[in-house]
């Protein structure tokens, strides 16, 4: 993301690298089915994109009521797969059928996987531990980090085993769970940097920014450099408890905030809407430590105890992320947002999973809207003006090759500053579909480092 504190009449029309595609509207068809033989030929599955997949899902839901219970996008057939409990309900299953989804009869019903999820947290809340519905096991996907051990992992392995065989699973990280302050550009407050997630309009009109919650608990006021004059101050901030999010409204009411992420070398990727997680889609993540990075969603309405307290409502992936990369921009290649990076374990040399706290939900609680913070004008393309330190120089570490987002190489030198919860170096990367810009990370990365913790970024 990009801020330009300039006069309204100054602005220039930004010129985005990648448009949004809106997605197209999915009508569910009537309720009666074809008689004739031609059912089953409307009955195969569609493909469809992920965006479009997630609007259906929704649509299903309300249909299939109890029925219903979770879906997933299949990236390699292009599907989306939905979960039906077996019963009386043939009917809408059709007509989930002729929607153009591929239904899967599966055992544990959402009700039955939210029972064993209270489970776990009425008797298994351990800092390490996290856990998430799996629709494509129809399991509760239960993670601990490698602090999780003896008569902590004792308690956790007994709790799953009272829920069944067939409820959940367990799998050990290798890392430890831990809040990744950091995001799209960097911001600074005092030794702190996070990153600036999406720039948004408050309910009040002022120009404003989404962040991570446990970013605007360790400081009220930002800048974009580091020990440079405060830019922005927080207005609301949530963590830990029911997500992990902050609104920061800029000083300068004058402040431009287009709706854009900044993918690095002066290439941006345009926002045009907020969007629900699909568990299978592909998803991007922007951050000052790490740069941008791609993977899939793995769960969601995910839980995780970190060593602050437990957060809950997040989106779980396998996207890498590192300390000085909370609250970063996570969204998807057409244009919506998703999420802001709150934490997770692992890095991006060795991979891990993170978590993102839902876009929507943020955007509901603190009453703002996404866009442009500004008056009609958005600022400019980006080039020269990145939060995080100036002159065009992209937060990010050495990156090469990856999946293609629709500019350049994210890359360049990161401005400093310590990374609240932790000090990894900046690894991995990402191809933005052109050529690759490498670049070096300056800076000091201070913080606890121990690479081995849930912990946020």
């Amino acid at each position: 993301m990009s801020h330009k504190r300039i006069p309204k009449r100054k602005a220039a029309i930004a010129a985005g690298s990648v448009a949004a595609l809106g997605a197209a509207a999915l009508l569910l068809p009537n309720a009666n089915a074809s008689q004739d033989g031609a059912s089953d030929a409307a009955a195969a599955p569609k493909t469809m994109k992920a965006g479009d997949a997630s609007d259906l899902a929704a649509q299903l839901q309300q249909l299939l009521g109890d029925a219903f219970a979770g879906s997933y996008y299949d990236a390699d057939s292009q599907q989306l797969v939905v979960n039906v409990i077996p019963g009386d309900k043939n009917n809408v299953i059709v007509q989930a059928k002729k929607a153009g989804a591929k239904v899967r009869e599966v055992e544990n019903s959402l009700a039955e996987l939210a029972s064993g999820a209270q489970t776990l947290k009425a008797k298994a809340t351990i800092p390490g531990t996290a856990w998430a519905v799996d629709p494509k096991t129809n399991k509760i996907l239960v993670t601990a980090d490698s602090t999780v051990t003896g008569a902590k992992w004792d308690r956790l392995e007994s709790t799953v085993d009272t829920l069944g065989s067939g409820m959940a699973t367990i799998k050990k990280s290798a890392g430890t769970f831990k809040t990744f302050v950091s995001g799209g550009d960097a911001i600074f407050a005092g030794g702190a940097r996070c990153s600036l997630g999406f720039n948004v309009t408050a309910g009040d009109g002022s120009p404003a920014f989404l962040t991570a919650g446990h970013c605007g608990v360790a400081a009220e006021q930002w800048s974009d450099a580091q020990d440079g004059q405060p830019i922005a101050t927080v207005d609301q901030a949530t963590f830990p408890g029911e997500g992990d999010f902050a609104l920061v409204k800029y000083d300068d009411p004058a402040t431009q905030a287009p709706s854009e992420v900044n993918v690095g070398n002066g290439q941006t990727v345009q926002i045009a809407q907020a969007a629900e997680a699909t568990v299978g889609a592909q998803v991007f993540r922007m951050g000052s430590t790490t740069g941008l990075n791609d993977g899939q969603v793995l769960g969601l309405d995910a839980t995780v105890n970190y060593p602050e307290g437990t957060v809950t409502g997040l989106i779980q992936t396998d996207v890498c992320a590192e300390p000085g990369d909370s609250g970063g921009s996570l969204f998807t290649q057409d244009g919506s947002a998703i999420g802001l990076t709150s934490g997770g374990s692992g890095d991006c040399t060795s991979g891990g999973e993170t978590f993102f706290q839902p876009v929507t939900t943020a955007l509901e609680a603190v009453g703002a809207t996404l866009g442009d913070g500004g008056a009609g004008d958005q600022a400019g393309g980006g080039a020269g003006d990145q939060a995080g330190g100036g002159a065009g120089d992209q937060a990010g570490g050495e990156q090469g090759g990856g999946q293609g987002v629709g500019g350049e190489q994210a890359g360049g030198e990161q401005a400093g500053g310590q990374e609240v919860g932790g000090g990894q170096e900046a690894g991995g990367g990402q191809e933005v579909g052109g050529d690759a810009v490498g670049g070096e990370q300056a800076g000091e990365e201070a913080g606890a480092g121990d690479g081995g913790q849930a912990q946020t970024h």
